[in-house]
């Protein structure tokens, strides 16, 4: 067996920017792993907020023995980007070597597409209105927040797009009072969740708290470990396989959670087709699809994935499972 890693850059449409900085290009560790000549890929994107950059995550993967599988992997590798892209690698060298789907060999249904939400990054009121009005068209926007003057960029996304249901992320930017003052104004505005608002060290605010608006944990919700911590401060988890590490630990922690009366979310950091095609799958369903990572590119993989008026479809087996 044989492991290989690269990483690689695409460039972005436009400038991304949330409350914790700004980018230009999806900066991505993409594996692929060889056996008896069959191929399997996977992508991920390193996460800066955990400490992790490509070279760190890079590393952890060459550190991996000369053979290993899918159940191995769990204990060699913590949840994180290097064992997600190893894990989807995995999964698709499986599929393509069964000749079988990885849905089904993972035993779910069939997937079909899903409406994703179309991400506008934190900017000016006034660019903030204009790029609303630009996808006013969409049925989901998705709005990163996380300042004290918040306010003013919700009425300007609102007076730019009044149609679509709109999901505000604060990427952990708010403080309990921020959040408690802007909570009735969401309701006000439509806002159908609200993206961590606190600080994962400092959510135990929400607890008793009034939601008015489903509040979403990210930065707080890593695999199924997170759960136990989550109760009565959270109504909706948000899933991305570069915090669980992969596919295996999303559909595990997607029924626990489920079984625990969470709502889903299925979310994406800023990568490419090959990255939203395994988090596809554990979508199907869910409250919200937030995989529009591609959508934020001005390049993409060879066969990207189909995004039209349906929304996100499943991909072709010549990019992924």
């Amino acid at each position: 067996m044989r492991v290989e890693v690269r990483k690689e850059s695409f460039r972005l449409a436009e400038v991304f920017t949330i409350s914790r900085g700004s980018k230009t290009s999806a900066d991505v560790v993409t594996v692929s792993i060889e056996d008896g000549g069959v191929i399997g890929w996977g992508e991920c994107v390193p996460y800066a907020r955990y400490d992790e950059t490509l070279d760190s995550v890079a590393n952890q993967i060459r550190g991996l023995p000369e053979r290993f599988d899918r159940q191995m992997l769990q204990g060699l590798l913590q949840s994180g980007a290097a064992r997600n892209a190893v894990d989807c690698a995995l999964w698709d060298l499986e599929a393509k070597k069964a000749g079988k789907p990885v849905w089904e060999l993972a035993g779910l249904s069939p997937p079909g597409p899903e409406i994703t939400a179309f991400t506008l990054s934190l900017d000016t009121p006034e660019k903030m209105r204009a790029a609303a009005a630009k996808h006013a068209h969409r049925p989901l926007l998705k709005i990163k927040l996380g300042t004290p003057d918040d306010m003013v960029r919700l009425e300007a996304v609102r007076a730019g797009a009044p149609e679509p249901a709109i999901i505000v992320d604060a990427n952990e930017g708010w403080n309990a009072k921020v959040y408690q003052d802007l909570a009735p104004h969401l309701v006000r505005l439509g806002v159908k969740l609200v993206e961590q608002p606190l600080p994962a060290g400092d959510d135990d605010a929400l607890i008793g708290m009034d939601r008015p608006v489903p509040v979403c944990a990210d930065e707080s919700c890593h695999d199924r470990a997170s759960l136990s911590k989550l109760k009565g401060k959270y109504d909706v988890i948000n899933i991305k396989l570069d915090k669980t590490g992969g596919l295996t630990e999303a559909i595990a922690l997607r029924d626990q959670a489920v079984e625990q009366g969470f709502e889903i979310m299925v979310g994406c950091m800023v990568g490419t087709s090959l990255a939203m095609a395994p988090a596809l799958l554990v979508a199907q369903g869910a409250m919200v699809t937030d995989l529009d990572g591609p959508l934020l590119l001005a390049e993409d993989r060879e066969t990207p994935l189909l995004f039209d008026t349906q929304g996100v479809h499943p991909a072709d087996p010549a990019l992924w499972g």
